[in-house]
């Protein structure tokens, strides 16, 4: 009796995750190929840059901002699109990066639901006194400004992010349902 449960169990989890829907970027579920879904990028109007390091490059518009690189990375070993990175236009103040993170975080919160972790700090044991210091600390990697949202579907992170001594936002989206495929693939081989 009690194999008879665990194996009703075990089909109910497995018929669940089989239901289980993938996270969305752009109305297109974070699903398929790199190639398929590059593809359905393009008929959103993005355009393909090419590959760099495994992950295929797009440019376009997004969330109202101009000229976005998007990034397609898949899980690694697997042709499985699991996450997308928004790379925003680079910042030329404190006010245009700041106000650019906080507007995003506004529309993610209203949409998704209150932040599930939220880190807002700069990393020095002084609080920088204007908008001029405040952007010199986030040039020089020193503040640290994520929000974490996490429906069901996965996890969408929004972060203040630098190179080459220039400021951005970075939005990215975690599918959860394709991670879960590829760690159980990897469980089952122990």
């Amino acid at each position: 009796m009690r194999k008879l449960i665990l194996l009703l169990v075990s089909c109910l989890w497995a018929i669940s995750l089989q239901a289980q829907e993938h996270l969305k970027f752009k109305g297109v579920p974070i699903d398929g190929t790199l190639q398929e879904f590059v593809q359905k990028m393009k008929a959103k109007g993005f355009t393909s840059v090419g590959m760099q390091c495994g992950i295929a490059v797009l440019k376009g518009d997004f969330a109202g901002a101009k000229e976005c690189t998007i990034g397609v990375g898949t899980l690694q070993g697997n042709n499985l699109v699991s996450k997308i990175s928004v790379a925003f236009p680079e910042a030329s103040n404190w006010l245009e990066l700041y106000g650019r993170y906080c507007d995003l975080k506004e529309m993610l919160t209203e949409k998704y639901g209150s932040p599930s972790n939220c880190i807002e700090e700069f990393q020095r044991s002084y609080q920088p006194q204007d908008d001029a210091d405040r952007f010199y600390e986030a040039k020089s990697d020193r503040c640290k400004f994520i929000t974490t949202f996490s429906p069901s579907t996965g996890d969408i992170e929004l972060r203040i992010a630098h190179g080459d001594y220039k400021c951005f936002v970075i939005l990215s989206y975690f599918d959860g349902y394709n991670s879960y495929i590829v760690r159980k693939k990897a469980m089952d081989d122990l």
